[in-house]
């Protein structure tokens, strides 16, 4: 594990090195939900796509929420392993693991439970409520399996391999868009199918995170009967990671005012937006590796106390990302058109799409400083403080622009406006929190 140590070497290539597998790793994410997307649009019609969107808000909230979670073993994990005690190393898997089968069970069981009165809580349409129901219970089953998933790989992150969550994240998007095809061709399964590779897919990827796990060096390896939530690691984990967590929830919750809105500039507007959320990724999943991989080098670094080190690496981290974000932004303004054509051919969508892009593309550059400044100090473990930023700002803030702004002007620019104005105060007010408090003195380890 001593070659993965992000506490030593050239900085720059290091994190560069480590974002770029966090990258692919998200690009096979999006192709394989695209496949989804795919099968049920083309193969299973209209009602079954209705019943897969009226389930997605809800999943969507459980897995950003876990996802926000696992932060909290893989800051943890990362301080660990920085400061060289194995020991304590191997009762962090365990813990994690532990925690992670745990919520994963009391979320199924919530779930398979209280599916249908969710379902109804957001007036899902009673003609697909049947495949609705079938389809959220399935996944519920398969949630344990996320839950595992994402904090395994999180931990295996946080000691400073990237790559392999990255080809587990392949293999399992291989066997879900193969599952996908079997169950719904051969086996007829339906909507069902769909989250039956679902949980097919995250199990082998769950699989394949514990078997990496167990295979590590025998002073901190998993071993599963020796699996315990440790006390004082528990309160550290939920510390860290309930915060990224909640404001996960939070922001995906947000968006709906934000989809009220387009909802009332009519069809042509809603397709353009979510076009638009499609292709801003070529920028903003860069970004996100950036994010992601600042965390785990200051982790690392803040256990080993190279304190001069994090500020090299947030800086150095800042300048290639303003480079690629620059590059990539320009490209896309440059294809914008192009780029929506693939999405939707319909020439009012991609001239509203244009509007989209000319507002927010030119200002993506403040949004990685915000995400690069927010990941570092995130890797300190002090994750309360960015939490309180970005929900003031992204989440309170622009709701309220939104609502002034939609009053004066009913325009698609108008709402793409929200987008940079509160992405600048978030990174004003994350900039004055990691250059004017000692964020770096008394982490979580101590």
């Amino acid at each position: 594990m001593k070659n993965n140590s992000l506490t030593e070497g050239v900085i720059w290539k290091k994190l560069l090195f480590f974002a770029l597998p966090l990258l692919g790793a998200s690009f096979i994410q999006q192709l394989y939900n695209a496949v989804d997307l795919i099968f049920v649009g083309n193969f299973l019609g209209k009602e079954a796509a209705a019943a897969v969107g009226a389930s997605t808000l809800f999943v969507t909230c459980l897995v950003n929420f876990f996802s926000g979670m696992s932060v909290g073993s893989s800051v943890l994990t990362s301080l660990v392993f920085g400061n060289g005690n194995k020991e304590e190393l191997k009762k962090v898997i365990h813990s994690a693991v532990g925690i992670s089968i745990a919520c994963g069970m009391i979320i199924m069981i919530i779930g398979l439970s209280f599916a249908p009165h969710f379902l109804r809580l957001i007036n899902t349409p009673e003609e697909i409520m049947p495949q609705a129901v079938s389809y959220i219970r399935v996944y519920f089953i398969s949630i344990t399996s996320v839950v595992v998933y994402n904090m395994g790989s999180g931990i295996i992150r946080a000691l400073g391999n990237s790559k392999t969550p990255m080809y587990i994240q392949l293999v399992g998007g291989i066997v879900n868009v193969i599952m996908d095809a079997v169950f719904i061709f051969l086996f007829k399964n339906g909507v069902v199918g769909v989250a039956l590779a679902t949980l097919f897919s995250q199990t082998v990827a769950a699989g394949l995170v514990i078997l990496y796990l167990m295979n590590l060096e025998s002073e901190s390896n998993l071993e599963l009967g020796k699996i315990k939530i440790y006390k004082e690691h528990f309160y550290k984990i939920v510390k860290i990671g309930v915060p990224v967590g909640f404001q996960a929830l939070v922001i995906t919750l947000s968006n709906v005012f934000v989809q009220y809105y387009v909802n009332g500039l009519g069809v042509d507007s809603i397709a353009a937006f979510t076009a638009y959320f499609k292709v801003e990724l070529v920028v903003y999943l860069p970004i996100l590796a950036f994010g992601q991989a600042i965390t785990t080098f200051t982790s690392q670094n803040l256990g080993a106390k190279e304190y001069l080190r994090v500020k090299q690496g947030t800086k150095a981290c800042l300048t290639m990302g303003l480079v690629c974000t620059v590059v990539l932004s320009t490209f896309l303004l440059s294809f914008g058109r192009q780029a929506f054509g693939i999405m939707n051919n319909d020439r009012e969508v991609i001239n509203l799409g244009i509007q989209i892009i000319s507002v927010t593309v030119p200002f993506y550059w403040i949004y990685l400083i915000l995400e690069v400044l927010g990941g570092s100090i995130r890797g300190s473990g002090k994750t309360g403080p960015p939490m309180v930023i970005i929900l003031t700002n992204i989440c309170i803030l622009r709701t309220i622009l939104l609502y002034f702004t939609m009053s004066y002007s009913q325009s698609i620019k108008g709402i793409a406006m929200t987008y940079p104005i509160t992405w600048a105060s978030t990174a004003i007010f994350m900039a004055i929190y990691y250059y004017k408090v000692n964020w770096m003195s008394e982490p979580i380890l101590t």
